[in-house]
């Protein structure tokens, strides 16, 4: 059989793109050599055929591929740890370029950038990346920021022999502590400890550790006491709701400011609204706003968790109640001392801590206390017998002790004395009634012999004329035991009969019973 020639003539190329130069299924450049059908059908010939193509497809894999340890002159693909070797590095690089996109993606134009650095395949020899690419910033290791303390091992000590370091090493320790101090709340600055080697003992250190933690309960208390108390000449909000609801329901007309504060309460002044069927509101009032806080309610809980009409009420585990509660005492003390007819404030409304008085002055100017008027010496023992008649009064008729009665606590207007702040008022038969007691005629007696009345008592007859009681006593120590020994008598007497039956004896006076 004759060899048949087999051409395949190619047509005429134009000019086109250059992408059709490349392509291995288009029409190629140059015509092929006539072969017979033998040469056709080897494989030697296909191989290069195969491999002509790939090189004018795929130039650029081979130039990439190609570094300082892989050359032109020595490729040997027939090596499967070269190929292996090759196909590694054009994979890493690709997964460092990813990496590259991925930060430049993320990050942005943020001031603060994340770094995939300590994630990135780059061998020693590739002369990819350079050092303009690369912050010091994104490295693990700043050269601005000093090491931490290495930690010690598991076992607890490195080294060996003489130089052999614990974990209770003074160096060692005092380096922790200092790290540890980043832990702190970001409001306490400790400053960059590390980087001045500074060295911390457990003593100091603890002290730092309870100091920051105070003061981060002291900053959560001050924000509580903003938002749920009253301040010094403020409300919080619930207070203003409460006043806001008074002026809109027309009991008050406006509220003008404060007139005074205490450790207690809040006096503000206001105009009186519109008179209903079952009040009579005054032209002016006074709006005594107890203080939520706290504070100064802890060693007062004394005139009110003994005094029977609270007792069972009273909690400690609600401290929040004793604020209402001692509101609503004061608010019952009044209407006693009204109904004697003392003169005092008259109860307008109690809402919850927010109690409305009648207002002791004229035109928003309150009456002054008695200590700072000046009285001549004729209004001044017209002041002390009022005041003498008013403890008898408040003592047998509204069955109470003032139990803070001083020149603080007295108002002079209309040329009379009235009395003030009756919130802590108890009881006769408060286990510390007759001590209250004696402590107010000390107060009373002191001032107005200061004040140059001659005929003040001093506080032993004034509580014995107060009191109708005869005790007889030649100095203050024994007098104040055979007060308490009273108070101890009748205490034992309410726990055996359950009475509220006074049984100190005096001079012809019916005993005090209760409501």
């Amino acid at each position: 059989m004759d060899s048949v020639g087999v051409a395949a003539a190619a047509p005429d190329a134009g000019p086109g793109p250059a992408w059709q130069s490349k392509c291995p299924w288009g029409a190629p450049s140059t015509t092929s050599i006539s072969c017979s059908l033998a040469d056709v059908m080897s494989e030697q010939l296909a191989k290069e055929l195969q491999l002509e193509e790939e090189n004018a497809a795929f130039p650029e894999v081979v130039a990439a591929a190609e570094g300082p340890f892989i050359t032109g002159e020595n490729i040997d693909t027939s090596s499967d740890l070269m190929l292996a070797q090759m196909l590694q590095m054009e994979f890493d690089r690709e997964y460092d370029a990813q990496l590259r996109r991925e930060e430049k993606k993320i990050n942005g134009d943020s001031k603060v950038s994340i770094s995939f650095e300590n994630y990135r395949k780059v061998h020693p020899y590739d002369s990819d990346s350079s050092e303009d690419e690369v912050d010091w910033q994104d490295t693990r290791h700043d050269p601005y920021r000093a090491d931490k303390p290495t930690t010690t091992p598991r076992r607890g000590f490195i080294g060996k022999g003489k130089d052999i370091t614990t974990k209770h090493d003074e160096v060692v320790c005092g380096r922790k502590n200092t790290a540890r101090m980043e832990n702190f709340a970001p409001e306490f600055q400790v400053g960059d400890g590390i980087g001045m080697d500074l060295k911390l003992s457990n003593q100091v250190f603890n002290a730092l550790k309870q100091h920051a933690y105070s003061e981060e309960r002291r900053s959560a208390r001050l924000h509580e006491k903003k938002e749920h108390s009253t301040a010094e000449k403020a409300v919080d909000p619930k207070t203003r709701l409460l006043l806001y609801k008074m002026v809109n329901s027309g009991m008050l007309e406006t509220i003008t400011g404060c007139i005074s504060t205490g450790k207690e309460s809040v006096v503000f002044h206001a105009y009186g609204g519109n008179a209903t069927e079952d009040k009579v509101i005054p032209p002016e009032c006074a709006i005594k706003v107890f203080k939520t806080t706290l504070n100064e309610f802890k060693n007062r809980d004394k005139y009110i968790k003994d005094d029977y009409r609270f007792k069972d009420r009273f909690s400690k585990l609600n401290p929040r109640k004793i604020i209402r509660m001692w509101a609503e005492k004061e608010m019952h003390n009044l209407t006693r001392m009204q109904n004697a007819g003392i003169p005092c404030p008259q109860v307008v409304i109690l809402k919850k801590h927010v109690l409305v008085m009648s207002f002791i002055g004229q035109d928003q100017v309150p009456a002054p206390k008695l200590k700072d008027v000046t009285l001549s010496s004729e209004d001044m023992k017209k002041a002390y017998y009022q005041i003498l008649n008013m403890m008898q009064q408040l003592y047998r008729e509204c069955n109470l002790v003032h139990a803070d009665l001083s020149e603080y606590n007295m108002l002079w207007h209309d040329g009379k004395v009235w009395l003030i702040d009756v919130s802590q008022s108890v009881e006769p038969t408060h286990p510390h009634g007759l001590e209250f007691l004696f402590r107010d005629c000390r107060n009373v007696s002191q001032f107005f012999q200061k004040g140059g009345v001659a005929e003040a008592l001093n506080e032993r007859e004034l509580f014995n004329a107060v009191s109708g009681l005869n005790i007889t006593a030649d100095n203050e120590v024994d007098f104040q035991a055979e007060i308490e020994a009273l108070e101890k008598m009748n205490e034992d007497h309410v726990q055996n009969h359950g009475k509220k039956l006074s049984t100190f004896s005096s001079d012809g006076d019916p005993p005090i019973y209760d409501e």
